[in-house]
């Protein structure tokens, strides 16, 4: 606690000592921590020292003002605010000192801090407003610091929040004037800070006049030009709040007023308020095209669109919505078709700025858009009427990319926006402009992609119209704009063709063959017309082939040859006749123009068919790509002047340049896509040179050559950024970003700069690009973007000329690489020659662009040599002469201004360092740039001996006052700090001193420093940076943090600083401190705190921020969900899925969401499915618009609209019910199929049922199965929407809920299931999926929902089944009729979607036979439709394997009947949904078999049902047809393993059930009896024993049994004909001998030792898996007792031997306590069991007194040793042996001793006191006695087994009495009684009564008469005497006369009770058998 000691504890001796900084920098923030902790007591008590100290602190000249203030504040809110006003006073005085220059730092601190109290405190000190304005305005205007004027309006602004209405009118009014002087003063900072004043002073929107706004918007206007980008933002957002104050709601009166102030602007006389808020939208618009229109710089341009964009970010997603038709009339007209803005780059600036607009509309909102475009622009072209006039092409393209924005936002176009877009884009293709049509292809595929359904009718429609143009192109009389209408269609086709392999199922494969035939035709016949209509037949061609080569290698295989051949005439080698001149331009342009289209097809093929670039087709393509290389330079020789003259109309075609250029670029492209393995060594050097003429040669500049020394004679080249002629003296268009950690994402800008969003991060962007790019300069654009990148834009190519840069550059980065030594230093020579060049010297602009791509082209030859050609490039790049030539280049370039040269030269000095393994270091700025490279690029361990020059040197560089010194040296510190890694630990305190020093130094701030440096610092802020750094070192200490605590204070102070900064900058930097230290030292963080601060920064409209606090939130969550959950809670969710509502690109949310879910929706459903619940009935509050007129909505109403968002309110008369996006219910939907297969997962049986929750107390309504009704809601209202994956996705949350809950108990009726009340919501959820908009996957699925839920027992009577078992027997009606499917209300489903419904159909009847085993209701079910399944699935697994095989096998299988070229397509569209279901189907066929149902038997021998199948007879026919397609689709499932195991042994023990049915001899013949399909299935089986689980190996012996059992006898390769008939041998290479060799491998290793195998791997980790090792050990025992069975004599002991031997291995194990020797012992006894010759009888005998030895000696070995292994021993090996003993035939003999031993151990073992073996030896004396009849031996010895049995019963008597007798116990008694029961029967007569009075005593002690009821002992006792009496009556009598009198009485009362007892109950009279008088 703060108390007065401590803080009096202020060493001012300190201040003046070294460390005097940091030491008042830590005392400040220990006082905030106290003060904050302090009780109010210990407050009240210290106030006035503290504020004394603190005032102290403030007033001198240390630099501390923030946390000092801090401190006040704090001591303010929590103490008495009394003493504040003198604080002021205080305070205000070094302020107002104006004329102390030398105190400015004194005079910061003191606005600061009154600054931030007025803020806070200022409406009860008002009296200060007047006092703080005038020292602001006096500071402006005097003072010289900009450092100070910052400062000074800063504290202006900040008074003004609190305390403006203090205000007098003459003060306000001169505030207002000197703020506008403020917005064009020199300094940028004091321009920020006076907009934000003004912002700030114009408050109250209402206060706002006309002529305010557009006084202001002129000055700002005038300010952008010179402004940076922070201060552009400031700018805009005031602009912004002026413009967006005229469109508050006023009162109507004053509406009227404004309206006749400008009557001027606006001829339109409306009276009615309901226009108010249009007229208003004018008025603001109206503001900014004439600044816009201007003719200003692209600076100030862009600067006016930020304006806009600021205006619209205020104005509010529901102000754009709904005017949205005005804002884009007014920027369609004002701008775009304003003549000035002609330039493609207006264009572009345009277009990105309305895509803002897509993310600000709801979903209603952008259908609303589309319409609207598409009515008010597209729609009107042509103009059809009089009097219309059609939108310029501009427009039309700008119409066309918004549109296609927004179908791409909006995911499945609804029917309204089809029929708004469908016909206008297909009228569109046929424009004149070529942008236009190239735009409208592209809207076009992006709503084909989004609504596949509407995808064939489109291709056939414009197939059917190029054909006809195509028709008409040859006739005279062809209408003049042919040429574009055919070339309009076929990039339409193209850009359409190009979507169907992501949308195969809608497409039917003849439109491709189709097409391929139309393009050859028109080749052919392109030589008989002139060259303009030859030309357009070329294009056509060739963008049509181009698009069909993305079909991928199935389709392009078969027509290769013919495409090679056409690629051949149209690329042949340049003749001499070429360079002979003569021909017109127009030639040479169609010439030129025939090689680039052929190119791109190349390309395009060379792209997507890689497979099919084998090295003879690639030697083919590389000479043709030559040719047309040689042919481009034969084209450069020649001189000639286009044609000038038609050049009206405004599309002329490229020019002959261009087309050139084109051509180059194409062919650079191929050979990159080629790669460089394939080429030649000539070649690649004959292209090395060309590529090095493009990108660096200094007279290739033939355009700008005029230009260039206009330009330089003039002194007028700038810059080559500022160029806007779209070429920039022949500039590259590739960007070297920076490389490695900094892209934090890919749109934000570059860690460390002044982070801004994207959008205006775009714009910004723009201003440096001098070359801009649109589709329309490539058309292969159209087809090349992969359509599943969410949110892809259309692809900007830059115009050819530029592009040739590019792909020179690339193919130079490759190619480069690759070459040997002379090459590669002959190459670097020449390119540093061709930059110092003479030539340049006149051309300042060619010289900066060839610099700048020699530094690019470097920069990315080293990325590509250290990713493929390391190796070889140290040799080569890495070679001294190289690297030293390199290394002096870099140089010069690293020293040069230009920013991007500077990143590109050290990001390539870097690499060179690592490749050549040497470092070698010589402006500023780059240099320390160059060291971060060198480090990153190099590693820490190589720099290490620099490391000390390194640091010391960037620190001094870091302390310098210019920002672009210590920016670029700071961030250079980062780059090496963290390449350094540990090594950097002993710099770390020096490093710390630094960072806090540059924290607290005046020129560092961004607003800092001199007035220059104040203007270049904005864009460069040392801030983020310092705290980048820090990051660095908290991860450099890691968990050493806690050693030492004086850098753990200082690291958290600082953090603590940045992390209450206002600089978005920093606090994402600071974002990512604290995510470490809640790594390295979380118990220093405080949780609570910084999880309120992140959910603040989730509502920050800076994205930047957001992405980094959720970053911070999912370490959070991923720690510690629970805790999160008590934090944050349900809103904090709710604000998570908000967020994603609001922009779906945001990847980090769902992250963070799922996370969570995983983790805590176990513990409380219930909460999740609420949220997703809140989130997905959002979408049915259809857009009303709701007056706001009638407030009081309903309750629904109310719960509907308690997310709508605050400015929606503002808007009077519109507001919105907010729903949730598309994006954003798929989400939650997902969320809920998680929360249902975690449940499942879990096992959590409370969650599924009711009865079970009640019964152990658990409150039902957070559980699961509470929610059953809400999820089917759910899945119902998903299963209704109109986007396609949400029907998907709510289908399968049904699907869980069928599947989780099936077995659910109703609570209410105790023998009915949950989910039977359900049934009819369950039944209409899956309705709309059989509707006639339904896709085929949303059929697929249902079809699957349907088979689960009637397979999944809830209701089992099949009358009651419903609609839901009709759809399946529908379905499966039409699978059985030949033809496309039409599902009930399709007409047209493709080939393709008809073959994956089949599929589906099948596979889900499939599930239901294999869930048949278990319900067997089922079986009713499938029964009638047997006859119809058997042949369908059969047949469905053939096409699978047919489809599997490769397409070769297609082409000669006659039997298939489908086009070889098509097959091969559907081939690849199929096979996913075949591979995923084959093994259900298989599995069902299986079982089929296995039922023997006649209907499968028939299918798969191709006969008819009911024709006799004889076994035998067919098996020597051969196999049937279809036995090897299904043998090859499971051989290659077992043969193959798949990463999903759990599926995997699915599948496998599948394969294996079909495999033993498919064995028998009817179906296989004798095919697997050749030789070789014989030693493939060994050698697999063999591998399967080896690798597989013992879950599998039963099913794998059980198969090899079978085959066994058929094909036994047979020899592979022998002569089948008779099969080897004798089986007294088994010869080596039989069938036979192999499958004992399995056998034998998996007996011997099912036994543990430490090498084995798979079967035994879990055996540590799980119970459940013995079971199975036991089966596997009866399977492959029974297998040898068959094979034992069938063969004879001396053969038949081998195998015998060799199975008894192996189980003595097993009966030896120690190695597990489980059992594995008592569940396998029946089949060991049938092994045994087989007859023994009497030939060979001696050696059966061997082999059993061989066992029995051994498994005395295992009992023997046992003795001392305690345990659950050695009780398993002696247990199972005792076991053992008395099952040999009882098997043996009586003609074996056995010797004596071993019996006796035997019976000895037996005996021992009864003796001793443990209970489970006692129970054990009982069961082995009773069954030895029973078998003691057959055997004389046995016979004999019985009798030792008397006394121990005895003495077992004397020694239960005490337990008897005690009544402690257990269970088991009670049974071996009883066994007992058997025992002695069986020995008197076995007894001669005369020895009967002696044993009897033995026995009889003995029985008798455990009888209790007296007791009542009796015992079970008791009573089992007494019935053996009876039966005892009954068998032997004589000797009973006997033996009851000699026995004790006590024992006699005890034993007649037993018996007359027992007697009574049962005849009671009969008739009395009846005369008992054994008359007991006669005793």
């Amino acid at each position: 606690m703060a108390s007065k000691e401590e803080i009096a504890e202020l060493d001012e001796n300190q201040l003046t000592a070294d460390g005097g900084e940091l030491y008042l920098f830590q005392w400040l923030s220990n006082l905030e921590r106290n003060l904050r902790n302090a009780s109010t007591e210990t407050l009240k008590e210290t106030q006035a020292s503290v504020e004394a100290t603190l005032l102290k602190v403030l007033i001198p000249s240390e630099p501390y003002p923030c946390p000092a203030a801090r401190c006040l504040l704090v001591l303010y809110h929590r103490g008495e605010s009394r003493s504040l006003f003198d604080t002021l006073r205080v305070l205000l005085k070094p302020a107002s000192d104006i004329k102390a220059t030398d105190k400015d730092s004194t005079r910061i601190a003191a606005f600061w801090t009154i600054g931030e109290l007025m803020e806070a405190f200022g409406s009860q000190f008002m009296s200060f407003m007047a006092e703080t304005a005038t020292i602001a305005i006096k500071t402006l205007r005097s003072s010289a610091s900009p450092h100070v004027r910052y400062h000074a309006l800063t504290m202006l602004r900040k008074t003004l929040v609190s305390a403006k209405k203090a205000l007098s009118d003459s003060l306000a009014k001169d505030i207002i004037k000197q703020m506008k002087n403020g917005l064009t003063d020199k300094a940028l900072p004091v321009q920020r800070a006076a907009a934000a004043v003004l912002a700030i002073v114009y408050t109250p929107e209402d206060s706002v006049t006309l002529t305010d706004v557009e006084s202001i918007m002129n000055v700002c206007v005038k300010s952008l030009e010179n402004s940076d980008q922070v201060t552009t933002q400031s700018l805009a957002q005031l602009v912004g709040h002026m413009l967006a104050a005229t469109q508050m709601e006023r009162t109507v009166a004053v509406a009227e007023q404004s309206q006749k102030g400008k009557k001027e602007q606006e001829d339109s006389d409306v009276s009615t308020p309901a226009h108010i808020v249009a007229e208003n939208t004018k008025i603001c618009y109206h503001k900014s095209p004439p600044q816009f229109n201007k003719a200003h710089s692209r600076k100030t341009r862009a600067g006016i669109f930020m304006f806009y964009v600021t205006l619209l970010a205020k104005l509010g997603p529901a102000f754009v919505e709904a005017n949205y038709s005005l804002l884009v009339g007014h920027l369609m007209t004002e701008i775009v078709s304003y003549p000035k803005n002609g330039a493609t780059r207006y264009d572009k600036l345009f277009i990105r700025k309305l895509l803002i607009a897509v993310r600000m509309l709801t979903e209603q909102g952008q259908i609303a858009a589309i319409q609207d475009l598409s009515l008010s622009y597209l729609k009107r072209w042509p103009a059809l009427m009089p009097g219309q006039v059609a939108p310029s092409s501009s427009i039309l393209t700008i119409a066309l990319e918004e549109v296609a924005g927004l179908l791409q936002q909006l995911g499945n176009a609804p029917p309204p926006v089809q029929d708004a877009v469908s016909v206008p884009l297909m009228t569109l293709l046929t424009h004149p402009s070529h942008s236009v049509r190239v735009n409208a292809s592209w809207t076009l595929r992006c709503f084909c992609y989004s609504t596949p359904l509407r995808l064939p009718k489109a291709i056939l429609a414009i197939t059917e119209s190029l054909q006809r143009d195509i028709e008409s192109l040859q006739s005279p009389a062809a209408p003049s704009d042919i040429d574009r209408r055919t070339l309009g269609h076929s990039y339409g086709l193209a850009a359409l063709i190009a979507i169907v392999p992501h949308r195969p199922l809608y497409v039917s494969f003849d439109v491709s063959a189709s097409v391929l035939d139309t393009a050859t035709q028109l080749l052919k016949r392109v030589s008989d017309h002139d060259v303009h209509v030859a030309g357009v037949e070329v294009e056509v061609a060739w963008t049509l082939i181009a698009s069909l080569m993305l079909l991928g290698p199935n389709f392009v295989r078969s027509h290769l040859p013919q495409l090679l051949v056409l690629w051949r005439n149209a690329l042949p080698k340049p003749t001499a006749k070429d360079n002979v001149s003569g021909r017109s331009a127009a030639e040479w342009k169609f010439l030129l123009h025939v090689r680039e289209s052929a190119l791109g097809a190349i390309l395009c093929f060379l792209l997507h068919n890689s497979q099919l670039t084998t090295l003879d087709v690639a030697r083919r393509i590389s000479s043709l790509l030559g040719n047309a290389l040689s042919f481009s330079n034969v084209f450069l020789s020649q001189t000639i002047e286009e044609v000038s003259g038609t050049s009206v109309i405004e599309d002329t075609g490229p020019s002959i340049r261009t087309r050139e250029a084109s051509l180059r670029r194409r062919a650079y492209q191929c050979f990159s896509a080629l790669g460089t393995s394939t080429l030649t060594d000539s070649v690649q050097s004959s292209l090395l040179q060309s590529v090095l003429a493009v990108f660096a040669g200094p007279d290739v500049d033939n355009i700008s050559a005029m230009q260039a020394s206009i330009a330089s004679t003039s002194g007028s080249f700038t810059s080559i950024w500022q160029m806007t002629d779209g070429y920039a003296y022949g500039l590259t268009t590739l960007e070297i970003s920076e490389d490695g950690v900094d892209q934090s994402t890919s749109e934000s800008p570059r860690r460390g700069h002044s982070n801004s969003d994207s959008i205006e991060h775009s714009i910004s962007a723009l201003l440096r690009k001098p070359i801009l790019g649109a589709c329309e300069h490539d058309i292969l654009s159209l087809s090349m973007i992969s359509p599943s990148d969410e949110e892809s834009r259309s692809f900007n190519a830059p115009p050819p000329v530029s592009s040739v840069c590019d792909a020179a550059i690339e193919l130079f980065s490759q190619l480069l690489p690759a070459q040997d030594l002379s090459t590669t230093l002959r190459t670097i020579n020449h390119l540093i020659e061709s930059n110092r060049s003479p030539k340049l010297d006149k051309n300042a602009g060619r010289r900066a662009a060839v610099m700048l791509n020699s530094v690019v082209a470097i920069v990315r030859t080293l990325r590509v040599s250290m990713i493929s050609h390391h190796r070889q490039s140290k040799d080569t790049l890495g070679h001294s002469q190289v690297a030293s030539a390199l290394g002096a280049f870099l140089k010069d370039a690293l020293v040069d201004g230009d920013p991007a040269l500077r990143s590109a030269s050290s990001e390539a000095i870097g690499r060179l360092a690592n490749i050549s393994g040497s470092s070698f270091l010589t402006r500023r700025a780059g240099c320390a740039l160059a060291f971060g490279s060198l480090y990153s690029h190099v590693g820490g361990l190589a720099a290490a001996p620099i490391l000390k020059t390194t640091v010391n040197l960037l620190m001094s560089l870091s302390n310098d006052s210019h920002p672009l010194v210590h920016f670029w040296s700071l961030r250079a510190l980062g780059h090496v700090i963290n390449a350094a890694s540990l090594a950097f630990a002993p710099f770390v305190s020096s490093t710390l001193g630094m960072l806090l020093k540059i924290y607290l130094s005046d020129t560092h701030e961004a607003e800092g420093g001199t007035l220059n440096n104040a203007n270049i610092g904005g864009d460069l802020q040392a801030y983020p940076l310092v705290c980048y750094i820090l990051d660095a070192i908290i991860t450099i200490l890691g968990p050493d943090v806690h050693d030492s605590p004086r850098t753990r204070t200082i690291v958290l102070d600082l953090v603590h600083e940045f992390s209450v900064e206002d600089d978005e900058p920093i606090l994402v930097e600071a974002i990512r401190c604290i995510q470490h230290l809640l790594m390295f030292a979380p118990e220093h963080v405080d949780v609570p705190e910084i999880v309120n601060r992140f959910r603040r920064h989730l509502s920050s409209p800076r994205r930047c921020l957001k992405l980094a606090a959720i970053d911070a939130l999912y370490q959070l969550v991923q720690k510690d969900a629970l805790a999160m959950s008590r934090l944050g809670g349900d809103r904090l969710v709710e604000d998570l899925f908000g967020m994603l509502d609001g922009d779906p690109s945001i990847d980090g949310v769902r992250n963070v969401i799922s996370s969570w879910l995983l983790q805590t929706a176990i513990h409380n459903p219930s909460a999740w499915i609420d949220l997703c619940q809140r989130i997905m009935l959002r979408i049915n509050a259809s857009q009303k618009v709701v007056d706001t007129a009638n407030s009081l909505m309903d309750d629904e109403g109310q719960s509907l609209s308690a997310s709508m968002s605050n400015d929606d309110t503002r808007q009077g008369n519109l507001a919105l019910v907010a729903t949730s996006r598309w994006r954003t219910q798929l989400f939650a939907l997902r969320c809920l199929h998680e929360i249902c297969t975690l449940v499942a997962r879990f096992g959590r049986r409370e969650h599924i049922d009711i009865p079970f929750a009640r019964s152990h107390g658990i409150p039902v309504n957070g559980l699961l199965v509470s929610r059953v009704p809400d999820l089917i809601k759910m899945a119902f209202t998903a299963s209704a929407a109109y986007v396609t994956e949400i029907r998907l996705e709510g289908l399968v949350v049904l699907r869980d809920v069928i599947q989780v809950f099936c077995q659910a108990p109703d609570p209410d009726y105790p023998d009915a299931l949950l989910l039977e009340q359900h049934q009819a919501p369950i039944t209409a959820a899956l309705t709309p999926a059989f509707s006639p908009d339904s896709t085929p996957e949303i059929l697929s699925s249902a079809i699957d929902a349907c088979a689960v839920f009637v397979g999944c027992g809830v209701v089992k009577d099949v009358s009651r089944m419903g609609r839901i078992l009709k759809q399946l027997t529908t379905a499966l009606g039409e699978v059985d009729e030949s033809g496309n499917l039409t599902m009930g209300n399709f007409v047209d489903l493709s080939p393709n979607a008809s073959g994956m419904l089949r599929v589906s159909i099948l596979s889900a009847w499939a599930r239901l036979e294999i869930a048949s085993s278990e319900q067997t209701y089922l079986l009713d079910v499938i029964k009638p439709y047997r006859s119809i399944l058997a042949p369908q699935w059969i047949a469905s697994l053939r096409d699978y394997a047919v489809i599997r095989a490769d397409s070769e096998f297609i082409h000669d299988a006659s039997a298939v009947a489908l086009d070889p070229s098509y097959a091969s397509l559907g081939k690849v569209v199929l096979l996913p949904y075949y591979a995923s279901s084959w093994a259900t189907i298989l599995q069902a066929v299986a079982n089929a078999m296995n039922r023997s149902d006649q209907y499968i038997s028939a299918a798969i021998l191709g006969k008819e049902v009911g024709t006799s199948v004889n076994g035998i007879d067919s098996a020597a026919e051969g196999p049937a047809p279809l036995f090897f397609p299904l043998f090859g689709l499971i051989y290659e499932a077992l043969a193959t393993s798949s990463p999903d195991t759990s599926s995997r042994g699915d599948t496998v023990i599948a394969c294996l059930g079909a495999l033993k049915c498919l064995l028998d001899p009817r179906y296989s013949g004798k095919a697997l009896l050749e030789p070789t399909i014989f030693q493939e299935f060994m050698s697999l089986s063999h591998r399967m024993a080896m690798t597989e689980s013992a879950e599998v190996l039963i099913h794998l012996i059980t198969v090899l049994t079978t085959f066994a059992k058929h094909f036994g006898q047979y020899v592979p390769g022998g002569d089948l004909s008779k099969g080897s008939q004798n089986n007294a041998a088994i010869p080596p290479d039989s069938v036979r001998t192999h499958c004992l060799k399995i056998f034998a491998y998996t007996l011997r290793h099912s036994r543990h030792n430490p090498g084995t195998t798979a079967i035994r791997k879990c055996m540590f980790l799980q119970k459940a898996i013995f079971p199975d090792i036991a089966k596997m050990i009866s399977g492959s025992l029974g297998a040898f007792h068959l094979i034992a069975s069938t063969t004879e004599s001396d053969v038949r002991e081998d195998v015998r031997g060799i199975g008894c031997v192996l189980y003595g291995e097993l009966l030896k194990d120690e190695t597990s306590e489980a059992d594995l020797v008592t569940p396998t012992l029946p089949a060991f006894r049938s092994l045994l069991a087989v007859s023994c010759h009497p030939n060979i009888r001696e050696r059966y005998g061997k082999l059993i007194h061989g066992l029995l030895s051994s498994c005395l000696l295992n009992v023997d070995e046992m003795r001392g040793r305690e345990g659950l292994i050695s009780s398993r021993k002696v247990k199972t090996n005792l076991l053992a042996a008395v099952l040999i003993l009882t098997v043996i035939p009586a003609q074996v003999a056995v010797s004596r001793d071993v019996v006796e031993h035997l019976f000895f151990l037996i005996s021992q073992k009864l003796e001793e006191g443990d209970q489970q073996m006692a129970i054990v030896a009982v069961h082995c004396a009773k069954t030895l006695t029973i078998a003691a009849s057959g055997s004389e031996l046995l016979r004999a010895c019985v009798r030792l087994l008397l006394p121990a049995l005895i003495q077992y019963v004397a020694k239960m008597v005490p337990r008897v009495d005690d009544g402690t007798v257990s269970e088991q116990q009670a049974i071996s008694i009883d066994e007992v009684w058997k025992t002695f029961a069986t020995l008197v029967l076995l007894a001669k007569d005369e020895q009967r009564s002696r044993l009897l009075s033995v026995l009889l005593p003995t029985i008798t002690l455990l009888l209790r008469p007296s007791q009542m009821p009796p015992s079970t002992i008791h009573s089992s006792g007494v019935a053996h005497l009876l039966s005892l009496a009954a068998s032997s009556p004589a000797s009973f009598k006997e033996a009851t006369t000699q026995l004790d009198p006590s024992v006699r009485e005890v034993l007649e009362v037993s018996i007359r009770k027992a007697v009574e007892g049962a005849a009671g109950p009969v008739q009395q009279s009846m005369k008992p058998q054994i008359s007991l008088r006669s005793f």
